[in-house]
């Protein structure tokens, strides 16, 4: 696990304005108490690494204090905008969730006149409290990144029955496993394969749910057969349905194979787990996906009540 010190923690009355390192300060549910920033908000609490500090005076050619960048907390040990919203901070009982990286500046900012090239808003990271405490100057931090959990569910009466090996389960697990990689966020799947049955599969459903998954995703059953129940069942589980996805994807292929107007795949929340249903084949998993994948980080960021708007 890696260890990250507490250099300074800094205040201000104002936003947009230098911070004045403090021996210690008081995390509370708003954020860090009596400096400008704390709100009910998700930039409640503000980070920059000494390691973009350094960057910092490199580029502008000068030194620079804890807190010139409005940060409130200063930190060594890890470049901390490589983190991922989500991931989390914690030393003693204070924990900070990952919110933010970046921003933009203050219009006026007293920082950029002072530094002349900020660097805030390329490498301070922003957090909401977890937890409130008390944290003080070489405080150990001990930063948690957030894991992704996955759960891929095969409806197949044949692959369930050894007839024939399932191939779009372990492509859907490759493909999330490529996209959650490239971002360096540690993924768990587990892959479950049964008949189409539907009290294993809202068993299933509710397990996965429970067991706190960020995505489901279920592949089989998605057509107009007898056996095809996947989209009836989950869509009487769902909290949301977020209908626009799968209506683009149906649009986009079906415009050009008119058969692929007949899949009723569905897409929706159920507590803070995405739920999307998928066709059975190796192909039409590929092409749902291509248009899924690059909502998911927004959509985890949404469930999860992380306003960036």
């Amino acid at each position: 696990m890696i260890q990250v010190t507490i250099k300074s923690l800094n205040l201000s009355e104002k936003k947009g304005t230098v911070k004045t390192p403090v021996g210690s300060v008081e995390i509370t549910e708003t954020g860090v108490k009596d400096d400008a920033h704390a709100g009910h908000w998700h930039r409640q609490v503000s980070l920059l690494g000494t390691e973009s500090l350094k960057k910092a005076e490199e580029q502008n050619n000068r030194t620079f204090q804890y807190g010139d960048f409005g940060e409130n907390i200063t930190t060594e040990g890890l470049e901390l905008y490589k983190a991922n919203i989500l991931d989390r901070f914690q030393a003693g009982n204070v924990i900070l969730e990952v919110t933010q990286i970046g921003k933009k500046c203050h219009k006026g900012c007293e920082i950029m006149k002072i530094s002349g090239n900020c660097i805030m808003p390329v490498e301070g990271i922003f957090c909401r409290v977890i937890q409130p405490g008390e944290l003080r100057v070489n405080d150990v931090l001990q930063y948690i990144p957030r894991q992704i959990k996955i759960a891929v569910i095969t409806l197949s009466d044949r692959a369930y029955k050894g007839i024939y090996e399932d191939k779009s389960g372990p492509y859907v697990t490759k493909m999330l496993n490529d996209f959650f990689g490239e971002a360096n966020r540690p993924v768990t799947v587990e892959q479950i394969l049964i008949p189409d049955d539907e009290t294993m599969l809202e068993n299933e459903l509710n397990r996965a749910v429970e067991n706190e998954a960020d995505i489901i995703v279920t592949t089989g059953g998605t057509g107009i057969g007898s056996r095809d129940i996947t989209p009836d069942v989950v869509k009487r589980l769902l909290d949301k349905e977020i209908p626009g996805i799968m209506e683009l994807i149906r649009y986009k292929y079906g415009s050009v194979k008119p058969n692929a107007l007949l899949s009723r795949s569905i897409a929706g929340v159920k507590g803070k787990s995405l739920i999307y249903v998928l066709p059975g084949s190796v192909k039409a998993v590929n092409e749902y996906l291509t248009e899924i994948i690059p909502t998911l980080n927004h959509s985890i960021r949404m469930v999860n009540d992380v306003d960036v708007h």
